[in-house]
């Protein structure tokens, strides 16, 4: 049982999120392409990754335009990087091109990191990708960071569509070392400008142990989320630090962990607040495709089948999500049990509003930004 804790203690000198970086050697190593922030502090960070979820109503360019605004916000708040996903022929997500969305989101911005939370490299070829993260690190140097998954696509026709299939996840290790290569020295007398030589930090999504371990492989920082469950998240975090090799992509083993957040008056408010996630997550498991947002009053659990109410009942467990009080304690706990060196909040809600109100107490909760002067909803 965790204690009751002060909702506005979270990140000071006495809080878990001060928690020591696991394993941190007193020297470092030269590295490359490392957040220099990921070696210079004991703090545990804050960032953002979302998925330019859309709405019932919305058009797609519309939900892209709202993923910079909430950039623009999350900067301002004091997060210290946003990161933008791949998605593709997805009803409910408009983000797509990530890289192309990455560097609306820079230049919308001045300080903040920003990012790929991934770019699927299967869907890509090593040099390509190398070649646009190149451009945009030269256009805004110090701040992009390239996050990696291995993802193939959601269904066989978005797979046919991108000329692949699902044994095209196989390769993976080889096309991560070659793109690696070509952010250094290139590859058989092939070079990716402006790239080669520049600083641009690697990052390795994961659901599971497999992968957790290819990024100890690489020495490259894992970013994990709970999909298959917090104790199965712990075990690869495990297994990741127990095996984490040094390379020039790192020195030391890096966890980000990816996590739901959302701070709302009262616990009940919060989780009305992800029914419609919790309802996409479920028509995606059952029906194949992951539809918008719907609002909370048109979702009913009670007429859906069995199935349906399984996969529902399981997107709703292990959000974080209350009071500042119920958030700030499930954030200790959370960094209790997994050491996590960053939290990479992604939340999704059908009110725009709620959600960005959240982000900002979620900031004042762990002392990035000053306490919101109160929001005017619409």
């Amino acid at each position: 049982m965790i204690p009751p804790v002060d909702a506005y203690r979270v990140l000071t000198n006495e809080s878990l999120c001060q928690f020591p970086q696991v394993g941190a050697p007193a020297e470092w190593p030269g590295t490359l392409g490392v957040d220099p922030d990921m070696t210079s502090s004991n703090t545990v960070r804050f960032s953002i990754l979302d998925r330019s979820r859309v709405r019932a109503g919305q058009d797609h360019p519309s939900a892209l335009r709202e993923t910079v605004e909430f950039a623009r916000l999350a900067e301002e708040w004091g997060y210290h990087r946003f990161w933008v996903s791949e998605h593709h022929s997805v009803p409910g997500v408009a983000g797509s091109a990530p890289t192309v969305l990455a560097a609306g989101v820079a230049a919308a911005t001045s300080r903040i990191r920003v990012g790929t939370g991934g770019v699927m490299l299967p869907n890509h070829q090593p040099l390509v990708v190398a070649e646009q993260f190149g451009v945009l690190e030269s256009l805004f140097p110090g701040r992009i960071d390239m996050g990696l998954g291995r993802s193939v696509g959601f269904t066989g026709g978005v797979r046919r569509a991108l000329g692949h299939d699902r044994d095209d996840a196989d390769d993976f290790d080889a096309r991560l070392a070659e793109l690696l290569d070509y952010l250094t020295r290139g590859r058989a007398g092939v070079h990716a400008w402006p790239t080669e030589g520049l600083r641009i930090p690697a990052y390795l999504l994961a659901t599971s142990s497999g992968a957790a371990e290819r990024a100890a492989r690489f020495g490259l920082p894992l970013v994990i989320a709970a999909v298959r469950g917090r104790d199965a998240m712990v075990e690869a975090i495990e297994r990741y630090r127990a095996q984490f090799r040094p390379t020039p992509w790192g020195a030391r083993p890096y966890v980000m962990v990816s996590s739901t957040v959302l701070i709302a008056d009262t616990e009940e408010l919060a989780r009305r607040l992800l029914l419609p996630e919790a309802w996409a997550a479920a028509a995606s498991r059952t029906r194949g495709e992951f539809p918008v947002l719907l609002p909370p009053d048109d979702i009913h659990p009670e007429r859906m089948s069995a199935r349906e109410r399984e996969f529902f009942d399981d997107a709703l467990r292990g959000h974080i999500h209350g009071t500042e009080d119920t958030v700030a304690e499930a954030l200790e706990d959370l960094l209790a049990r997994t050491a996590a060196d960053e939290i990479l909040v992604h939340t999704s809600t059908y009110d725009r509003t709620a959600r960005l109100e959240s982000h900002e107490r979620l900031a004042h909760l762990v002392a990035l930004a000053p306490q919101p002067t109160g929001w005017v909803r619409s």
